[in-house]
């Protein structure tokens, strides 16, 4: 009996079925690196490409400041319209060493910051409950549909004088005014959310013995987050917008005061002064609002990355 395998035509032994050599029929795999290791090197390549994303940024901005101010020193362009980064430079100087006519710097950018943050607040609780009402309720929906849309076709930002008659010249018209720009936003997005909802999850969730109520805050507002936190992003810049421009159309204090009176005062630098600053608070809130967003998304599974360096 031939415990060697069978023979080729030939009468020899075929190599690739000889099973006395045990290197030949099972080949060695390829080493690969630990689990460890892999990891260890997908921090490393992504430590690397969040570095040289930053420092591509602060190129970037370098070179726009840097060309910014050579134009305007050598009379390329008129600085009286323009500005220039080192008077920018200047006017946030004075301001924080000497304040501003309508107090420090610190009170204005305060008074400001509170209109945004509670515009804000307002607008996103109010978006979120009625969007996840109406994305439940589809009678509730069809009745009111024509008047979001009518009042989502209207200029919001023409509100302000209607606000600023209403509410006067205080926080609350600017505060108005911030949260109905921030409501559409956060309202639509959270009404897609609750009419996105697996189906499976809710037939599941009733059969498991689950009301109304804890099928909307145990299933529908988890499954809508995503579209919440995404609109967040946008709210937020809306605050700022609803709080700078009732500022401009009347007011006592807050950074669109500056930038109105830095603007009848034909002083560019003022101007451009109070936009650092509002973009100065804005990209912090931006920050905020993404760590935010990672902390109630956390339970969701990531997406996978088609390579590292993605």
């Amino acid at each position: 009996m031939n415990v060697h395998g069978p023979r080729s035509s030939t009468g020899t032994a075929d190599a690739s079925t000889d099973v006395s050599d045990p290197v030949r029929t099972s080949p060695t795999p390829p080493e690969r690196p630990a689990p460890s290791a892999q990891a260890a090197q997908a921090r490393r390549l992504r430590l690397r490409r969040r570095v040289l994303v930053n420092l591509t940024r602060i190129i970037v901005l370098a070179v726009f400041i840097g060309l910014w101010q050579v134009l305007a020193s050598t009379g390329a362009i008129d600085k009286f319209y323009s500005g220039e980064p080192s008077g920018v430079c200047s006017k946030l100087w004075s301001w924080m060493q000497h304040g501003t006519s309508q107090g420090s710097l610190a009170d204005q950018v305060w008074v400001t910051l509170q209109e945004t943050l509670m515009g804000f607040g307002i607008g996103v609780i109010l978006g979120v409950i009625f969007g996840v009402l109406l994305g439940r309720l589809r009678f509730l929906a069809d009745v009111f549909a024509p008047y979001i849309k009518t009042l989502n076709s209207i200029p919001r930002i023409l509100l302000g004088s209607v606000f600023a008659i209403w509410f006067g010249l205080g926080i609350s018209s600017k505060v108005t005014l911030a949260a109905v720009l921030v409501f559409f936003g956060v309202f639509f997005n959270a009404f897609q959310g609750a009419r996105e909802v697996d189906r499976n999850l809710l037939a599941n969730a009733r059969i498991l013995g689950a009301g109304n109520t804890k099928v909307t805050l145990q299933v529908v507002v988890p499954s809508a987050l995503s579209w919440i936190t995404t609109s967040l992003h946008v709210a937020f810049g809306f605050a700022v917008t609803g709080a700078i421009v009732g500022e401009l159309l009347g007011a006592q204090q807050g950074l669109g005061l500056l930038i109105f009176q830095a603007q009848a005062n034909f002083d560019p630098n003022g101007v451009y002064a109070g936009l650092v600053i509002t973009a100065a608070f804005a990209l912090a809130a931006e920050g905020l609002i993404t760590l935010l967003e990672r902390r109630l998304l956390r339970w969701q599974p990531r997406p996978q990355r088609s390579g590292t360096g993605a």
